[in-house]
């Protein structure tokens, strides 16, 4: 009967080593992706995470030296702090950002607290398995790093396939902390029961409520907290905002002084559009890019349909393939009537065909061929999209041009950003393009820079096409006028960005900082 007993209180201690695993890992990946989307440097956020986490967890477990004596109490508090503050972590983090713009501090302490907490349960739970049997203490640190690291298998995995799509980021959060806070006051109040005094019990009892009611409270009032701190970025009141698989999409919707409505679309905070100048932009990307042969046009991006909506107006183009990653602003251009209305319903056209993938690897494998390439993608200032501006990117477009085919690029501000711009123009030539840089003013974004590039010798004309539909900002003398650039913004000498080298990245984050 005791050995049954034994082994049973061994396996609670094992599963709650299991558990507090889990969703000590999910915390690290909740801060992880909550930098990403908010800040968009996936690679720094988690190198700051991860980093600051494990040498605190270093720090926890030294710290948790003079605990061991009072073990069970310890690593009940220890699991109510760690509830509470993971729990929370997302939604004081969200808070820090939208009102306070402490965000960087905010994260450091956040990780080094919850790595603090989380170096501290092994060796408390280290102890408590030797008072259930003293074990040599390789088993012991066996049996505890199993469990550990199966544990945190289950958190990386439960994160972004069940937490994410069925509760969300700052939700998901939550119900790991509560099952946090569960699983370890279960495990001190039946097996460790007897190493409780009743002052412990009852401040573990009092504490346990006020956690619980806490995560409670925050779950009920957390889709109220998003949507006030989400409009605290903005502007303009928002009236549509998802978050997909891929980014944060944010819709926005203003009257402008001279009673025009001004839509805007933003992705991870970074505008896309405003329909007050949108056409400046689109008309500047589209229409060059469409002189000559343009029966068949590839659209890299664009997932919003206003440069679709470009393409669409010459009646010649026979077919366009959209390549965009993220369904869901498909979905949004499609349903948002003011976006429908704004992309003329482009996505209904019977011409259109959409494809859903990463544009980067629908290159390695496409054999179609196309007359013109639109490569309309989020700017080069997240890891994620640095490969879409890389040599290698540009090598796999040229391979899907048919014989006299372009391509067009947008390449940011050549004004804000000029060696991000420049870097792009060198990346496009190093793939064997011939490139004609040009900017125009769009009074949302700026100085707005493109890339017209054609394989072979010669660099491609900036013109307009024959028998161009009617435009309301573009002409030969504003287009003939967008191929100069004024001394101060003149050509830079700068490498070329590569999948294993992105100077882009480097150049993107360090020009649009303060931005």
């Amino acid at each position: 009967m005791a050995g049954h007993r034994w082994r049973l209180a061994r396996a609670a201690v094992l599963a709650a080593v299991f558990v507090c695993a889990a969703c000590g890992l999910v915390y690290e990946l909740a801060l992880v992706a909550l930098g990403s989307y908010l800040i968009g440097d996936t690679v720094g956020q988690a190198s700051i995470v991860l980093g600051v986490m494990v040498f605190a967890m270093g720090v926890g477990a030294l710290a948790a030296k003079p605990l061991q004596s009072r073990a069970a109490a310890a690593f009940a508090a220890v699991e109510l702090l760690l509830a509470l503050l993971g729990g929370l972590s997302v939604l004081l983090l969200y808070a820090a950002f939208a009102w306070l713009d402490l965000y960087g501090p905010a994260l450091v302490a956040t990780a080094f607290v919850l790595g603090l907490l989380i170096g501290a349960e092994i060796p408390l739970l280290m102890v408590l398995l030797q008072r259930i049997r003293e074990q040599s203490a390789g088993s012991a640190v066996a049996d505890l790093f199993a469990a550990d690291y199966v544990g945190a298998l289950l958190g990386g995995l439960a994160f972004p396939f069940l937490l994410i799509p069925v509760f969300g980021q700052l939700r998901g959060a939550l119900v790991v902390g509560a099952v946090n806070a569960v699983a370890g006051l279960a495990l001190v109040f039946t097996v460790f029961r007897r190493d409780l005094g009743p002052r412990a019990k009852a401040g573990l009892t009092a504490g346990a409520v006020a956690v619980i009611l806490c995560l409670g409270y925050a779950y009920l009032v957390a889709e109220d907290f998003e949507v006030t701190a989400r409009q605290q970025l903005y502007r303009d009141p928002v009236v549509h905002a998802e978050r997909s698989r891929y980014q944060e999409i944010v819709l926005t919707r203003s009257v402008a002084r001279g009673g025009q409505p001004d839509l805007r679309l933003f992705l991870n905070g970074d505008l896309q559009f405003s329909s007050l100048d949108e056409y400046r932009y689109h008309e500047a990307l589209v229409h060059p890019v469409l002189t000559g042969r343009r029966g068949s046009v590839l659209v890299l991006g664009a997932g919003d349909g206003l440069a679709v909506r470009e393409v669409l107006r010459y009646p010649d183009v026979s077919a366009v393939t959209v390549v965009e990653l993220d369904p869901a602003v498909v979905a949004l251009a499609r349903a948002e009537p003011a976006l429908r209305a704004l992309n003329g319903d482009a996505f209904a056209d019977p011409r259109v065909r959409l494809l859903h993938t990463d544009a980067f690897g629908w290159l390695r494998t496409a054999a179609e061929r196309f007359d013109a390439v639109i490569v309309d993608l989020p700017d080069p200032d997240e890891t994620a999209t640095a490969k879409l501006y890389s040599v290698e990117f540009y090598a796999l477009v040229r391979q899907v041009l048919a014989p006299g085919a372009r391509i067009v690029v947008q390449a940011g501000s050549p004004y804000f950003a000029p060696r991000s711009y420049w870097c792009i123009e060198a990346s496009i030539r190093a793939a064997g393009f011939a490139v004609t840089p040009y900017h125009v003013d769009v009074p949302s974004f700026g100085d707005w820079g493109f890339l017209l590039a054609g394989p072979g010798p010669g660099a491609p004309p900036l013109e307009l096409p024959a028998g161009a539909p009617p435009l309301r900002f573009l002409d030969a003398n504003t287009l003939a006028l967008a191929a100069n650039f004024p001394p101060d913004r003149a050509r830079l000498d700068v490498p070329a960005s590569t999948l294993l080298q992105p100077r882009v990245l480097e150049y993107a984050r360090a020009e649009w900082r303060g931005y």
